[in-house]
């Protein structure tokens, strides 16, 4: 791509503090390469102070086209959107915004249907299912969304934080897609284990499910990325389960934000 790199090259900056660790400026500009799109993914470095004024001078340089967004501004971020998908105005939060024709912004929160796209990638089958979903904040709230729209019949949610747990049941009431119930995080008799956590980040966290509980039926997911193989995935490996890993997630979004920009 960079051999091609020119003055009619779209740009898709990656706003976020810290972006040191971020992988889309490869994994996004590579995807745009292999589809034959001119587009580039840059890392741009903003504090919450100087939010307002990048997203002024992105939306005044007319040959950005979209920003992906990254922590800590994926709330605030939704406020510059003139537009957005049901799922962002569900949760008030963005991960990604493109320009509109009339130069506004248009916002849509794509980490939920990344994680969905990793575990199908990867043999799950989650329409008809009945899911466990460890965690309920703002990952574990985005995955819920991208699980009922993918038809899973029964969606069990838990987290140690029960207001989080009834937020989000109160959330997805009016979906009206699947039974959405709170639960402990207990697997049995589930297809598919969610962890939506950051449990298994560091030495010595518990797991988020009893992994004596993992049968090989199930299918276990893990949002954590750039950890390796998380204590909880091995787990499930040595259970017989089927996994996809954070890593995975990060890969499936880089085609979900291609196409989320190329409309």
């Amino acid at each position: 791509m960079l051999d091609q790199l020119s003055g009619a090259t779209r740009l898709f900056p990656i706003i976020g503090d810290p972006i040191k660790y971020v992988e889309s400026p490869v994994r996004l500009t590579r995807t745009f390469g292999e589809r034959g799109y001119h587009g580039i993914c840059v890392p741009m470095q903003v504090s919450a102070e100087d939010l307002d004024a990048v997203m002024a001078g992105l939306t005044a340089s007319r040959n950005v086209d979209g920003i992906l967004v990254t922590m800590p501004h994926k709330f605030t971020a939704f406020g510059y959107c003139a537009t957005s998908s049901e799922r962002a105005r569900m949760l008030g939060v963005v991960s990604v915004i493109r320009r509109n024709p009339d130069g506004t912004w248009h916002g849509d929160m794509l980490d939920g249907l990344a994680f969905v796209k990793a575990q199908v990638d990867h043999g799950a089958e989650p329409a008809g299912a009945r899911v466990l979903l460890v965690g309920a904040g703002g990952a574990g709230s985005a995955i819920a969304i991208a699980m009922l729209e993918a038809g899973v019949r029964e969606l069990i949610v838990h987290d140690a934080d029960e207001s989080r747990v009834n937020a989000l049941l109160e959330l997805v009431a009016d979906l009206g897609r699947g039974r959405v119930i709170a639960g402990p995080p207990d697997p049995t008799g589930c297809d598919l284990v969610c962890n939506a956590t950051p449990m298994g980040m560091e030495a010595g966290d518990p797991l988020p499910v009893d992994p004596a509980l993992l049968t090989s039926s199930m299918f276990v997911g893990d949002v954590i990325s750039g950890h390796g193989l998380t204590p909880f995935l091995a787990a499930a490996k040595a259970a017989g389960c089927k996994t996809a890993d954070g890593g995975h997630m990060v890969e499936a979004a880089q085609d979900v934000m291609a196409d989320f920009f190329q409309r």
